[in-house]
């Protein structure tokens, strides 16, 4: 008497059967209740197709609806992949068939692929978890996947949702067949999230993409468990290593366990960084011992054409653990610190013995410094070595500047730049005044104006040791006073003038 309503009109390329429990295989005794669905009033059977399109008005003549089960079936192809390959397709089974108080036994996806074209599987949060003899899947429904030829079919295997395959790529026509198990799948239902997509040909038969939880250690077996790889078959995994943390790939068995009459069965390893080695080993030898893994890697199993009864099944596992500097590192690193320090104290030491050993430069005289007064450029035209405005950058009573000159003849020069303490009686000549730049009483103007006259203290503390023949001099400063020489400067002659009088 109930009417249930069943809306199939979005929905295409899609069957719904309700069934009784067992069929096709078994088919009820006329001994069994009739248990019959109705579509309308007046067509009722024991089996009922549904197809899409349409909306339905469904009923039960069933005192234990328990025993009805529900299979659905839908196909997905692509033929041209530039339309196709822009489309994410969702696996997941329609509210129209969840909302009956049937249990739904299977869904099937027949997803149908031309030549060069291949599908791609993600469960983008879900992700997938392959059901191995150590990791059983315990949910409510599971995956089978199957990868069909026209020759053969190759069974890729049984996944559940909440595990680290995050995408499968595979060539040829794919078979995925949902199967629930128990009541809680209509709960678990609306948290589906597997999807599909057309992609481009791959080489290999089958890619996986795996990203574990780095707190969990995830087992993953060659597909077409327990009947091996078929012949020439080669399978990928790509594993995930995240940044802060190293991976530990080992295998579950030390060899492959197979003898190949044509070909060569191999095992190959490689970090997808740049440099990486790829290890390598055949049937015949051992496979590789557990190793760390710092970055990305591939797993890839080729087989050969085996011999009679000699299968290629291969598992391994991969486990995580935070990165952490390696001993030897440490020490190479507290190593090269303690010499660059080492390095850096003797540097340090050198230069400071080298420092106390050379004596110190006092009273250096420099021949480059601009003894003319500002503005009035052009009237010291004489030489350094002919005019008496020396430059005494330290004047101290214990030290001697400068250093005796000697002539080309061997006879000592004239004292030049000398000072010494005036300790004798004072000459007919007054002493010479110090240049004005490094006058203790006077600072440097940038003006024209005339310096004040000298205080007697200047006397006092100012003393040169004069030349004492001065009749060279004067010869040759009568030969340049000939020739136009104006180097004696306005205030040596204002000053000459006011001590000679």
């Amino acid at each position: 008497d109930v009417t249930h309503l069943v809306d199939l009109s979005k929905e295409w390329n899609m069957t719904v059967t309700i069934h009784f429990e067992g069929w096709p295989s078994r088919i009820p005794l006329m001994s069994e209740p009739i248990c019959l669905i109705c579509k309308d009033p007046r067509t009722c059977d024991r089996v009922l197709t549904l197809v899409s399109g349409a909306i339905y008005k469904i009923s039960f003549l069933c005192k234990d609806l328990s025993r009805l089960r529900i299979t659905a079936e839908k196909g997905i192809s692509c033929v041209d992949l530039r339309w196709c390959q822009r489309k994410i397709y969702s696996l997941s089974v329609p509210k129209a068939i969840t909302q009956l108080p049937i249990r739904l036994h299977k869904f099937i996806w027949k997803l149908l692929a031309p030549d060069l074209i291949n599908i791609e599987i993600t469960s983008p949060s879900l992700k997938l978890q392959q059901h191995v003899p150590e990791q059983r899947c315990n949910t409510s429904y599971s995956y089978s996947i199957v990868s069909a030829t026209p020759e053969t079919e190759f069974h890729v295997g049984v996944f559940c949702p909440g595990g680290s395959i995050e995408k499968i790529q595979m060539r040829n026509n794919i078979t995925i067949s949902l199967k629930t198990f128990g009541k809680g799948f209509l709960n678990e239902s609306n948290h589906q999230d597997l999807k599909m997509s057309f992609v481009p040909y791959i080489k290999d038969e089958c890619i996986f993409t795996v990203s574990p939880d780095p707190k969990a250690k995830v087992y993953l077996q060659t597909p077409n468990w327990p009947y091996g790889l078929p012949p020439y078959v080669s399978i990928s995994w790509y594993v995930v290593v995240p940044s802060k943390q190293v991976a530990r790939l080992g295998f579950s068995k030390d060899r492959m366990g197979i003898a190949c009459e044509t070909g060569r069965a191999y095992v190959n390893i490689k970090e997808e960084t740049l440099g990486a080695e790829e290890t390598v080993r055949r049937e015949d030898e051992l496979l590789p011992k557990p190793r760390n893994m710092y970055h990305d890697f591939w797993v890839n199993i080729s087989n050969c054409k085996p011999v009679d009864k000699t299968q290629l099944t291969l598992q391994f596992w991969v486990t995580f653990a935070d990165k952490q500097l390696d001993l030897g590192v440490i020490l190479a690193v507290v190593a090269g610190a303690g010499v660059l320090i080492a390095i850096g104290l003797t540097v340090c030491c050198v230069k400071k013995k080298k420092k106390k050993s050379q004596n110190p430069m006092v009273g250096v005289y420099n021949a480059n410094v601009n003894t003319q007064m500002p503005g009035k450029q052009g009237l010291f035209t004489k030489g350094r070595k002919k005019n008496e405005s020396h430059v005494y950058a330290v004047i101290d009573d214990a030290m001697v500047y400068g250093h005796l000159l000697k002539e080309s003849n061997g006879s000592v020069a004239p004292e030049v730049d000398v000072y010494r303490p005036f300790d004798g009686p004072i000459g007919s000549l007054p002493p010479s005044p110090p240049p004005f730049s490094f006058r203790k009483d006077i600072k440097r103007s940038s003006n024209t104006e005339e310096p004040p006259p000298l205080m007697e203290t200047d006397h006092d503390t100012y003393t040169f040791a004069h030349q004492k023949s001065e009749q060279s001099e004067d010869n040759g400063d009568t030969t340049e006073k000939n020739n136009g020489d104006t180097s004696m400067s306005l205030l040596e002659n204002k000053e000459q003038d006011s001590l000679v009088e």
